[in-house]
């Protein structure tokens, strides 16, 4: 680069005019960004936000066209009703022809223009029009004129009108259901206004129905469809509730018209199969009302319920059993027909259901009469029945619906089947009246069935398909039938107690039908039965020793021989489930004679030690030694302590040697098998039950000699602990004989006291405490020694 000024001044003006750069530089930046902050300022400002819409256009429009039509009929109304008046004939009929006709013209104007909604509201109002013309028609023209007949001649005719009106103008939706519904009176008012009852207005209302299903099924626009099948279904309901309500006055005028409800209603099930089940079950009911009514007028009242029950149980069979014949029909219904027979049969059982809960009362009679006793044991007086005037016609009900459930090859049919034989002979005593022997003899009989079912459940489940030949269903019918035999037995003892010879006899039975049970049963079942087995025979000792005039703590003593036997029993069947069973039923039987021992403590003694005697026997079995040896040590203590109150001992030691000595005992064979068992464990009890009591004793006997042979004998012990270097001995023993002795000097040292000045006692306890303070590190030593001691021996 050439240049006339030397370098060093050619660099000076070089950096002055890149300075000078660099200042114009950022003057026009920030002139710069000025410019787009004015420029964009308006653009960049938050804009507020445009709140959303809460309608749409169309449902906007659809609101002001309805309230616009709402409006004009209000006004048309108004006109007709209130300014119809104020004109002459000529006016009156030129301004509702001109109205009408614009009203229903105006819609085809509309609909070539597009604007269908605007027809509709147009187009109902021209409807609602024509009402006011045949209303102003009937009032200034035909005022004379029946006011049903003309309505229903006016219905038909504005439903002709407004037909041929929907169909000319078929871009319109309101007029053709409008036409359907305004179909629906022109017949039952006709009926009506031609003096018609309630029967032939029924009739009318089916009928109706009937054109609107066949209008129903016919393809057409949905809208009309659907008016056609709801005012079916109102219509054909009216007549459906007419006829079961003049069923239960006059079934036979109302026989007709339910079959023909019955008709319809299977024609809608089998040609609508969504609506094929609740179709068809209001058809079951229908056709049994029509079957049953006519059946309860021919019979005398009390055959009412069984009569309809029959009708319920003939339907469900059919229903069940019957199939499609036809191929056309079958073509027609293979989607409904399953679904028809279902409904069918619910219905089938439905009523047979509320028949059952109509006879359910003499079985709960039968069953909980005897339990609720009015009278005394024995006294040979019978309670007065429950269900006096009941229809005994209620069995019959029963009968009816077991044997239908057995003819059904299904595992819960069968169970249902079973339940209802026993309620059936349940409740025959009640319904028939029997006399008390033969009710006696139905209830043993029934508990011997029911039993026997439990015993051989395939008695009952004979005939099922081969997959129900399972354990389950088994179990469930045995339990069941059991469960039956269980209630009978408990109805038959508390029934047999009105009489003597009934007791015994029905116990009798009782005990061997559970025996039986117990002896064939299998599982929980032959458990429950040995444990009813036992009471019965409890039962039975008990009411001969009654029988005998023997008095309560006599009665106890013999029922023991209950518990002996169970003992043998259990003995004989040795680890078999049902072993504990029948011994701790002998048990509760032992612990109710022990109960009735306690007025008269001499027995009471006699009876505890029989039973331990039966314990220690029981004892000797190997699975039955850690519970029963420690049961008969109780016993037999409690024998001893019961003996020794009746001999008015009051000597604690009389009662706690007896304890003391085999706990003793027991500890040393403890201690010989676990020569590293505590000696605590084998021998603190023991000791503890003698050594406390004497030593309360002690202290307040003013004699000397227990406190000198309870001083003997701690030190005795103290001894033994202190050789064997046991720590329960040495500590129970050396705690006891240091408390003796204090007793002993307790009145001498209270003696000394009371003979010292006052001030001497706090000062030796300050002497005591220099002293002891004085010592206190090797009194800890030796306390530390002496517990290490303490804590080798055992």
């Amino acid at each position: 680069m050439d240049s006339s000024l030397p370098p060093a001044e050619e660099l000076v003006l070089v950096d002055r005019e890149l300075a000078r750069l660099d200042a114009r530089r950022a003057q026009l930046l920030a002139r710069r960004d000025w410019l787009l902050r004015v420029l964009y300022a308006p653009v960049a400002a938050p804009a507020a936000p445009r709140p959303a819409a809460e309608a749409t256009p169309r449902s906007a429009q659809n609101v002001l066209l309805t309230l616009g039509g709402v409006l004009l009929t209000v006004a048309a109304v108004a006109f007709t009703l209130v300014s119809w008046g104020s004109m002459g004939i000529g006016g009156r009929a030129a301004v509702l022809g001109v109205v009408t006709s614009a009203a229903l013209l105006a819609p085809v104007a509309l609909l070539r223009k597009g604007l269908r909604s605007t027809a509709e509201s147009v187009a109902a109002l021209g409807l609602v029009l024509t009402l006011l013309d045949a209303y102003a028609l009937h009032r200034v023209a035909l005022p004379e004129t029946d006011a049903l007949g003309y309505t229903a001649s006016a219905a038909a005719v504005l439903a002709a009108v407004w037909a041929a009106y929907g169909a000319a103008l078929t871009g319109l939706r309101v007029p053709l259901p409008a036409a359907v519904a305004a179909a629906q009176l022109p017949l039952p008012l006709g009926v009506l206004a031609a003096g018609g009852g309630v029967l032939s207005f029924a009739w009318a209302a089916l009928a109706t129905a009937v054109l609107d299903l066949a209008l129903a099924r016919r393809t057409g626009p949905a809208p009309v469809r659907i008016s056609a099948f709801v005012t079916a279904g109102a219509l054909g309901g009216w007549a459906l509730l007419t006829g079961l309500a003049l069923s239960a006055g006059t079934p036979l005028r109302a026989a007709p018209l339910l079959l023909a409800c019955t008709a319809v209603l299977l024609y809608v099930a089998v040609r609508t199969a969504p609506a094929a089940l609740p179709t068809a079950a209001l058809a079951g009911l229908a056709l049994i009302a029509a079957a049953g009514g006519p059946l309860r007028t021919a019979l005398p009242e009390v055959w009412a319920v069984p009569g309809y029950a029959l009708c319920a149980v003939v339907l469900a069979a059919v229903a069940l059993r019957v199939r499609v014949g036809s191929a056309a029909l079958r073509a027609v219904a293979r989607s409904s027909a399953a679904a028809v027979r279902r409904g069918l049969a619910g219905a089938g059982g439905g009523v047979l259901a509320l028949a059952l809960a109509w006879a359910l009362p003499p079985v709960a009679t039968g069953l909980l009469a005897p339990l609720a006793r009015t009278t005394a044991p024995w006294s040979g007086e019978h309670a007065d029945p429950l269900l006096d005037g009941y229809p005994a016609t209620a069995p019959l009900v029963l009968l009816l619906a077991a044997a239908a459930l057995a003819a059904v090859p299904r595992r819960w049919a069968r169970c249902g089947a079973l339940a209802l034989a026993w309620a059936l002979l349940t409740a025959l005593p009640v319904s028939l009246e029997l006399p008390y022997p033969a009710t006696l003899a139905l209830l043993l009989l029934t508990a011997g069935a029911a039993l026997g079912t439990a015993v051989r459940p395939s008695l009952a489940t004979r005939g099922l398909p081969a997959p129900a030949e399972d354990a389950a269903p088994a179990e469930a019918v045995a339990w069941l039938a059991f469960a039956g035999g269980l209630g009978s037995a408990l109805g038959a003892v508390a029934l047999g107690l009105d009489v003597r010879a009934a007791t015994f006899a029905v116990l009798g039975a009782v005990l061997a039908l559970f025996a039986g049970a117990a002896v064939l049963g299998t599982g929980a079942r032959r458990i429950v039965a040995a444990c009813g087995a036992v009471l019965a025979a409890a039962g039975l000792v008990g009411a001969g020793a009654v029988a005998a005039h023997a008095s309560a703590a006599v009665t106890g003593l013999v029922l023991l021989t209950v518990p002996a036997a169970t003992a043998g029993v259990g003995a004989w069947l040795g680890r078999r489930p049902v072993a504990p069973a029948v011994e701790g039923a002998g048990a509760a039987v032992a612990l109710c004679a022990l109960g009735l021992t306690v007025e008269r403590p001499a027995l009471s003694a006699l009876a505890l030690a029989l039973c331990g005697v039966l314990a220690a026997a029981t004892a000797v079995r190997p699975e039955r030694r850690p519970v029963a040896s420690w049961a008969a040590a109780v016993l037999f203590l409690l024998a001893a302590w019961v003996r020794l109150a009746v001999w008015e001992v009051t000597t604690p030691e009389a009662y706690t040697l007896p304890v003391t000595v085999p706990a003793l005992a027991v500890g040393v064979l403890r201690r010989r098998r676990d020569p590293e068992a505590s000696s605590w464990t084998a021998y603190g009890p023991g000791l503890a039950v003698t050594l406390l009591p004497s030593l309360l004793a002690a202290w307040t006997d003013p004699q000397w000699a227990r406190p000198l042979l309870l001083g003997l004998g701690a030190l005795a012990v103290t001894l033994l602990g202190a050789r064997f270097r046991l720590q329960a001995l040495l500590v129970l023993g050396g705690a006891v004989l240091a408390l003796d002795g204090l007793h002993e000097l307790a009145p001498y040292v209270v003696q000394a006291v009371g003979a010292l000045p006052r001030w001497l006692p706090p000062a030796l306890a300050g002497l005591l405490l220099l002293a002891v303070g004085a010592t206190y590190e090797q009194r800890l030593r030796d306390a530390r020694r002496l517990r290490e001691r303490l804590g080798r021996m055992h």
